[in-house]
């Protein structure tokens, strides 16, 4: 198991309560039901993952419009590093492309998670 900061349970809680439309749809219509188990909203060290597969080893990130500060930019870049530097590989989205080209995501997410378990396709 991962270590986490336990101040960011009830922060996750409450995330996982209050998810984002497109959060939502990528849980309700693809990782809830997908053959290997996720989390969403997973304390990871000091931070929480929007999704996490502990199999796989995967994070998968969604970006909003907030994400493209150069301020955000580089949170985003040292939150990335800090979960590869516990041997994860972090997948980033934006909401469009759940929005848009959802299909395309969920095969994206899917073949990370195959060849990360040593399954390629």
């Amino acid at each position: 198991m991962k270590e986490y900061n336990r101040s960011n349970v009830a922060n996750a809680k409450i995330l996982r309560r209050n998810m984002t439309p497109w959060e939502s749809k990528l849980w309700y219509q693809f990782l809830r039901t997908y053959p290997v188990r996720w989390q969403r909203q997973k304390p990871i060290g000091n931070r929480i993952a929007d999704f996490y597969c502990a199999k796989a080893q995967l994070v998968v990130e969604l970006d909003g419009s907030g994400h493209y500060t150069s301020e955000q930019q580089a949170e985003d870049i040292a939150r990335t590093q800090e979960l590869a530097e516990q041997g994860l590989l972090v997948l980033r989205f934006a909401n469009n492309q759940v929005a848009t080209m959802f299909a395309a995501v969920c095969e994206d997410i899917d073949r990370a998670v195959q060849r990360r378990m040593g399954n390629p396709r």
